[in-house]
């Protein structure tokens, strides 16, 4: 059930980049199976359109793709280090296209709102929107850095970076010069007397 509520949206998303469908193309036929437990294990097979489908019930899975759930908003927000992190078993060429298809594809929102909205009120809903997120962005950030400055200023419960550089340079010091004396008195432990 999952994965024919899924499948409208992402060949919407693949209607709007061509050049994905032509990638998916040489995949035709290839099955793939998306697992992000305990949530989600969704097989999806590739049409010689380059469209995605249901899998059949008795479909051999070619790839399958483990997807820690942790991952999951690093992969929305495109963290190139995230795709790394997806596990992969079977087809790795296979699994190759759909991470670069993955990457890569991208939602013309304007695009689809203009058609119910209009062109003008389309593109000011999503400059509203990118307005917004870039506050709630900045917004989060000045709330980190003030709680930060709080517990390590007014209430020190956190140890200020610079103190800490010292902290961990001068441990360094004294295991060099811990090294050097115990070098010193191997050798003279060495000497005859």
């Amino acid at each position: 059930m999952l994965a024919s509520l899924a499948i409208a949206p992402l060949n919407h998303l693949l209607h709007g980049e061509s050049w994905a469908r032509k990638r998916l193309q040489s995949c035709s036929g290839k099955t793939a199976r998306f697992r992000l437990s305990p949530f989600i294990d969704v097989a999806l097979t590739v049409k010689a359109s380059g469209d995605v489908s249901t899998a059949a019930s008795n479909a051999r899975d070619d790839v399958i793709l483990t997807i820690d759930p942790v991952l999951l908003p690093r992969l929305l927000a495109r963290d190139e280090d995230a795709f790394r992190n997806i596990r992969i078993s079977g087809d790795s060429a296979f699994a190759d296209e759909l991470l670069h298809v993955g990457k890569h594809l991208r939602w013309d929102l304007e695009e689809d709102l203009s058609r119910i909205l209009g062109d003008i009120l389309a593109h000011r809903v999503v400059l509203a929107g990118k307005s917004l997120t870039r506050w709630h962005a900045e917004t989060i950030r000045n709330v980190l850095q003030m709680s930060t400055e709080y517990l390590t200023e007014e209430r020190p419960l956190l140890a200020k970076p610079v103190y800490m550089y010292e902290f961990v340079h001068e441990v360094s010091a004294l295991h060099e010069a811990a090294l050097n004396l115990e070098k010193r008195v191997s050798a003279l432990m060495k000497r005859p007397l």
